[in-house]
């Protein structure tokens, strides 16, 4: 039994909690009485606050974000109505902001902020039975020289079958408006060598998928470098995941990254807009020129796997500026292009723009915008199934060639946006579409179009799919479809069961 728990509800079981182990790390004479407990979204609610009430808790932290704000307010609702005496103590970035777009109205106290040592003040406080009559604690921003880092609290289990996040510095020095790290302007870095040594006991621990957190990885160029040349010391296979500002690749670093094997190196490079006075409008630094030129770089002169993403709905940026930004953003780079909408993340400075562009945002978390003065919401509606549908199609990488044939004018988003106003018309949905299913559909598509002959598409869409050679191409593919509709003509129809007490499977 643990008189503190620490939990939250992660988005799947992958995902680990870096928030909870630091706050675990940092508690003192108090970590002997704590345990950290996490959960997936789609845990029972009911269910969740009955193993945490296992534990007889006297104090329960859980961090709220936007992924998990409705399930933490359904949890501690029903924990304080069938324990009350538990303290329930509720940090994280939907905590942090009043007033809360969700009710965590049961929580005893809040922590805005970081909560790695007022955490801890709290819980010392409480225990000394002089809490504070304040439910709000405004954490200030910790001495990251000072305060424990979280590693060594990663699990065997988590080590062996979860993503391990680590973060070398905390802030970013943009201001761009949609995003909550602008908020922390100044950039606090862990000391270097301090660092690397944990870097190396969680290798030496077997890690080999290494998540950053940091906001702009490539911002000191020093420290960057001697991230690349730590890895570029192990053996191979590992995997790495930077985010990075997509102008600021310098000859030393783009030797490093020059050197990483395939599959090893992941970069999360933020565009959002190509339109300099979208940008402008949102505090976002742009500088096309050197991003064409850095895109071409990594596409064409590195292993390096590459997001980059485009927003819809900015203030004042208009369908049809989104669609040439994707057309220009395609003819720049090979890799995924993530298609994001845009949400009103608690605390952002995003919400100045809501009068001048109507901008008219969901109740709810994620919070995505609904429509503005440009843009409807019918037509918000629809571009949030073009993301959906872009992702499945585009971004999987199971359609290479084929989904080439959408796009043979060079309009991607005229020619993509068509294919998936079709694909909702023929399937009502978004979700749980199996590949052979969306296959089919691309298949009829393109076919339906003109835009390729069947015998032309077959060779290249099987060649597609079969680039996993353990793969089995779907039925349609590999016969006349004619063909098996007369043999399901002739076809005597049993059911599973009575085929194998025939004998005939």
């Amino acid at each position: 039994m643990s008189q503190i728990v620490l939990c939250t509800f992660n988005a799947r079981y992958l995902h680990t909690s870096i928030g909870l182990r630091y706050i675990y790390a940092n508690l003192k004479e108090l970590q002997g009485r704590a345990k950290i407990i996490e959960f997936v979204i789609n845990t029972s609610i009911e269910d969740a606050v009955e193993q945490i009430l296992r534990e007889s808790p006297k104090i329960v932290g859980i961090g709220a974000y936007i992924w998990n704000a409705i399930e933490v307010g359904d949890f501690i609702k029903i924990l304080k109505k069938v324990a009350p005496e538990v303290v329930i103590i509720t940090g994280g970035p939907e905590a942090s902001y009043f007033p809360h777009r969700v009710d965590f109205s049961g929580s005893d106290y809040f922590i805005q902020g970081e909560g790695d040592v007022a955490f801890y003040e709290l819980c010392a406080n409480i225990y000394d039975k002089n809490p504070p009559k304040n439910r709000v604690i405004k954490a200030e921003m910790v001495d990251l020289s000072k305060i424990e880092l979280p590693y060594k609290y990663y699990s065997d289990e988590d080590v062996a079958n979860r993503y391990i996040y680590v973060e070398a510095s905390r802030g970013c020095p943009y201001s761009c408006e949609f995003c909550l790290s602008s908020l922390d302007k100044k950039v606090r870095n862990i000391e270097i060598q301090r660092f690397l040594k944990e870097l190396q006991i969680l290798w030496d621990r077997g890690v080999r998928s290494f998540k950053f957190i940091d906001r702009t990885f490539n911002q000191g160029i020093e420290r960057a470098n001697m991230f690349m040349d730590f890895f570029l010391s192990k053996k191979p296979p590992y995997f790495i995941h930077f985010e990075v500002v997509p102008d600021n690749f310098p000859s030393s670093l783009k030797e490093r990254i020059k050197l990483f094997p395939p599959a090893s190196l992941q970069l999360e490079v933020g565009i959002q807009t190509l339109d300099p006075k979208i940008s402008q409008n949102i505090y976002r630094k742009l500088n096309i020129e050197k991003i064409q030129r850095n895109l071409n770089f990594l596409d064409n002169e590195t292993k390096a796997h590459l997001h980059v993403d485009l927003i819809v709905g900015l203030p004042g940026e208009s369908l049809e500026g989104f669609g040439k930004n994707l057309d220009r953003l395609y003819n720049m780079t090979k890799c995924e292009i993530q298609i994001g909408i845009l949400k009103k993340l608690s605390g952002t400075t995003i919400d100045r723009h809501d009068e001048i562009f109507g901008m008219k945002y969901s109740d709810k978390p994620p919070y995505d915008i609904l429509q503005n003065n440009l843009i409807s919401y019918e037509m918000m509606q629809k571009m949030k199934r073009f993301a959906r549908f872009w992702d499945l199609v585009y971004n999987s990488g199971n359609f290479k060639k084929s989904v080439k044939y959408l796009f043979g004018d060079g309009r991607v988003y005229d020619g993509f946006f068509s294919f998936s106003e079709w694909v909702y018309a023929k399937t009502l949905s978004t979700w749980q579409i199996s590949l052979d299913r969306l296959a089919k559909l691309l298949y009829e598509y393109i076919l339906e179009m003109e835009y390729a002959s069947k015998e032309e598409l077959r060779e290249v869409m099987s060649k597609d799919l079969l680039v996993i050679k353990t793969r089995k191409l779907p039925k349609f593919l590999r016969f006349d479809e004619q063909e098996s509709i007369e043999k399901r003509k002739n076809h005597i129809h049993f059911n599973k069961r009575q085929l194998k007490h025939s004998g005939q499977i």
